[in-house]
């Protein structure tokens, strides 16, 4: 996993909870880097798994409700660093369909050994379903970043979430209705 994606979420816990608990999580996770991430390096996903679930126990706030948060937290630093990829959108849906063809096509080139989830979007008038295919166990990641999109565009938007698996993937649909 890109190492942007854990400095994103060690500020994040910096911000939203302290500085000291940032330090007693990294502590408590006992993760192999020691907590000494840089946006450039590449770290096993598993590590921000243990982190999450040590600020989990430190703040006694689910894994889900965290990732969520940093979900959130993530698409303003997104909007804040690579605006262009919203300056054109109009709307949530334009965005989220988007994603997986545009977004991820330009991470790919800066960073090709970035392992990104798939997104299928199908647009139905005022309903999005949006289908998320990974490895990792992410799917709440997604939510947070879909939740924060709502927001973003200034929509009010209804979201339902569905799990499965299918062989080693994670597989979640969601459906966005204006």
């Amino acid at each position: 996993m890109k190492g942007m994606v854990f400095t994103e979420f060690m500020e994040m816990v910096e911000e939203s909870f302290s500085p000291e608990i940032a330090d007693r999580m990294i502590v408590d996770a006992n993760v192999p880097s020691g907590g000494a991430y840089t946006s450039v390096g590449l770290y096993d996903y598993k590590e921000i798994l243990s982190l999450v679930t040590a600020l989990s126990k430190l703040t006694e706030t689910s894994v889900s409700e965290l990732v969520r948060a940093f979900g959130r937290y993530l698409l303003g630093r997104f909007v804040e660093g690579h605006g262009h990829f919203f300056a054109n959108m109009d709307s949530t849906f334009d965005f989220l369909e988007s994603v997986n063809d545009t977004v991820h096509t330009e991470v790919l080139k800066l960073y090709p050994d970035a392992q990104l989830p798939h997104f299928n979007t199908e647009r139905q008038g005022s309903t999005l379903v949006m289908v998320y295919r990974s490895k990792r166990p992410f799917a709440d990641l997604a939510e947070g970043l879909i939740l924060s999109s709502f927001d973003h565009f200034n929509e009010k938007v209804t979201l339902q979430r569905e799990d499965s698996r299918d062989g080693d993937y994670n597989v979640s649909r969601f459906v966005l209705k204006i």
